[in-house]
């Protein structure tokens, strides 16, 4: 959907086909939502991705973010990033930052609702060179386009809010927020963020 709006002012066949694409598999899947169950416990963690330079028309990359409440989604957001980045590592950390953003608002969110639990959120990448920059108390120049970024992730991890960990590319459930996937692996991360068909056959 993020891909076809980006042409709505001025639209192709080939956007108009793809339009039709979208509305076939809604239309296919009216009994498809996500699943609330209880897991015992109320942890904030969240998976962040990014495709890196994934827009054609001008190399910019997608952002995509998963935050999970008590191991039950209940935010996430595809966008692509504002600026050109010029590694994966960069647009990794870009996408990194609007992830922790938005688990910061979500742990604002319980605090005020009074459940918040003690302890820092966990926020899982897979990417380890962007890992690597947050928990490096070093500046580089490789570092100085996402300069802002990193002071705002590292200020959290040094508060102990935040949590960083790896996580392999197989597993990271934003990725299909990055990227068109193939159905098994697409039905895979929607097991993953605990999507159901209330009209499949048990």
């Amino acid at each position: 959907m993020s891909v076809v709006s980006r042409y709505m002012h001025d639209p192709r066949s080939g956007h108009l086909d793809a339009v039709y694409r979208i509305l076939r598999y809604l239309k296919s899947s009216p009994g498809k939502g996500l699943m609330f169950k209880s897991h015992g416990h109320l942890n904030v963690e969240g998976y962040c991705d990014a495709n890196w330079a994934s827009c054609l028309d001008d190399r910019r990359s997608t952002s995509g973010y998963c935050v999970f409440v008590g191991g039950n989604l209940v935010s996430w957001r595809s966008k692509k990033q504002s600026v050109v980045s010029r590694s994966t590592a960069e647009a990794e950390y870009r996408a990194m930052s609007l992830g922790v953003s938005e688990m910061l608002w979500v742990r604002n969110l319980l605090s005020e609702l009074n459940v918040l639990r003690k302890g820092p959120f966990r926020v899982w990448c897979d990417n380890k060179s962007a890992i690597n920059i947050a928990n490096n108390a070093v500046q580089h120049d490789r570092t100085k386009h996402v300069e802002i970024d990193r002071f705002f992730i590292k200020e959290k991890i040094d508060s102990g809010i935040l949590e960083l960990s790896h996580v392999n590319s197989c597993d990271q459930v934003a990725d299909c927020l990055t990227k068109g996937l193939g159905v098994k692996e697409c039905n895979l991360a929607c097991n993953k963020m605990g999507m159901i068909d209330i009209y499949h056959p048990s």
